[in-house]
């Protein structure tokens, strides 16, 4: 599969490591919005029918989806019942590499 221009800037900066640690730290909240918002297309609605769904306002739904809003555990279970989904949450380890001996 070819690479994006994004994938390739994103491998590009990622050499740079004051990039690279920004990067890694705001990683979890990149990755919750990207959940929310691919389940909410999943579910085939859209940010007024989500809204209308769970009584959020749908300008609170859209700063959700784009990061400038953190949603509450609360909030997230609220979402997820609206979309017929399960909410999961993890921990996943790093993954270490072992120098070879």
């Amino acid at each position: 599969m070819k690479k994006s221009d994004l994938d390739i800037l994103t491998e590009e900066l990622m050499e740079d490591p004051d990039f690279r640690e920004e990067y890694h730290r705001i990683q979890p909240e990149m990755d919750i919005k990207r959940a929310l918002m691919q389940a909410r297309i999943d579910a085939g609605m859209t940010q007024v029918q989500l809204s209308e769904a769970t009584g959020i306002s749908q300008a609170d739904i859209s700063r959700l989806e784009n990061g400038t809003r953190n949603p509450s555990l609360g909030l997230l279970k609220r979402l997820a019942d609206a979309m017929n989904a399960t909410l999961r949450i993890e921990f996943v380890p790093n993954i270490q590499t072992k120098a070879k001996a």
